[in-house]
């Protein structure tokens, strides 16, 4: 009889059993409305908290909105400092390029003076002292070189101060042999034009024909019909 018992209330043939509060609906409504509250009030100071933390607060805008105003303050003095850093750097780039240009001027001047100088010495070394002549020939060359040319070179002076401007021709004539013959050559054109006041250089370059050997070169400087110079060179052995 007693394991009959146990088995009925262990079973789902077990009696059914209500569990009851004791609190009234009242008083259940009245301890739903305060935790309902509460949980307004949490909801609240979390918002407040997280505006705070999110600089949502009215004392953080206004910091917010000052460092703006500092930030774009600050961004304004940049790009004015950087005009005016862009401006001096195209100023000293252009000072820069104008000494450059100052310097590589100096340097042409130095040559030409360094020129002068040497074109100077190379005059005094060349004028007699106490010469009289009007139009005098000095270092005249000549060299034949490979391909049948000859290149020559000429300096004619006045070895006199403050010679008037002299205008003649300057002549030029080779002579050698062409194939074991005497042969002779001159400038073509009845020579070279020359005009100059204390002295001039010129140069040339003559085709030879086969088998020409020149073997004296000279040079003849005219005014009109009368000849003012004449001076030769032999060439070879």
């Amino acid at each position: 009889m007693r394991w009959k018992l146990i088995r009925r209330r262990l079973t789902i043939s077990a009696p059914k059993v209500a569990v009851r509060s004791s609190l009234s609906w009242p008083l259940r409504w009245v301890g739903l409305a305060m935790m309902l509250g509460f949980c307004a009030a949490m909801c609240v100071w979390a918002y407040d908290l997280g505006k705070n933390f999110t600089g949502q607060g009215e004392h953080v805008h206004e910091e917010l909105v000052r460092l703006r105003a500092e930030v774009a303050r600050l961004r304004d003095d940049r790009d004015k400092v950087q005009s005016v850093l862009n401006t001096s750097g195209s100023l000293i780039t252009a000072e820069r390029s104008a000494q450059e240009r100052l310097v590589a001027q100096i340097r042409m001047l130095e040559t030409e003076n360094r020129a002068l100088r040497d074109d100077l010495g190379f005059f005094e070394k060349l004028v007699p002292a106490g010469g009289t002549e009007a139009v005098a020939i000095r270092g005249l060359q000549a060299e034949v070189l490979g391909g049948g040319q000859l290149r020559w070179q000429v300096l004619v002076i006045q070895p006199l101060k403050n010679a008037p401007e002299f205008r003649g021709k300057l002549q030029l004539s080779l002579v050698g042999t062409l194939a074991g013959k005497p042969w002779t050559m001159d400038l073509p054109g009845g020579g070279q034009d020359l005009s100059f006041r204390q002295y001039r250089r010129l140069e040339g370059m003559l085709d030879l024909p086969e088998q020409a050997m020149v073997k004296n070169v000279s040079a003849k400087v005219v005014e009109g019909t009368a000849t003012r110079a004449v001076h030769s060179i032999r060439l070879g052995a």
